[in-house]
């Protein structure tokens, strides 16, 4: 789901726990605990011109067909927002609110993608080239998401401690 509807989820009591980048309303129900930093990557096919570049500008790639997360998602509207500070009309042809999917339709040839640098695996994205794009785009914080006041058993404390070890 998205960070709105997760938050939701956990407040009502629906999830016990919920992970992603902090909801765009706050909710008192629920305690938000950071727990990684997303950084940005721009993705293209193996023969793309950008390669060629030496440096990545939002101008440049302005000039290409964008794939990005929806703006509903944190990552998206940083996308757009570092765009809207630089006075540059980008040119988005997809917005998905799933990293694979913008992916897919890279290696289909529709575009160049804006993903967070994680969901990059040179493994298994053999047909993809990735660049760092933390100077274009702010970094987002995922968070691990709690209902406040309600008692995490045992094995919800263990995945938390096991996708987050420094929340204690």
């Amino acid at each position: 789901g998205s960070p709105s509807q997760i938050a939701q989820w956990v407040a009502a009591g629906d999830a016990d726990i919920g992970v992603s980048s902090e909801p765009p309303e706050p909710m008192r129900a629920i305690a938000l605990l950071p727990c990684s930093s997303l950084q940005r990557s721009v993705i293209t096919r193996t023969k793309h011109p950008l390669l060629k570049e030496k440096r990545l500008t939002l101008a440049k790639l302005a000039t290409y067909p964008l794939l990005t997360l929806d703006q509903s998602f944190p990552g998206g509207a940083a996308v757009m927002h570092a765009f809207g500070k630089a006075r540059i009309e980008p040119n988005i042809v997809l917005s998905a609110i799933d990293a694979d999917v913008i992916k897919t339709y890279v290696e289909l040839g529709l575009g160049v993608g804006i993903i967070a640098s994680v969901a990059f695996d040179p493994e298994r994205d053999r047909l993809l080239k990735c660049f760092d794009a933390s100077h274009l785009f702010p970094v987002n914080t995922t968070r691990v998401a709690v209902r406040r006041g309600a008692y995490l058993r045992d094995f919800t404390l263990a995945f938390i401690e096991s996708f987050a070890p420094e929340l204690t």
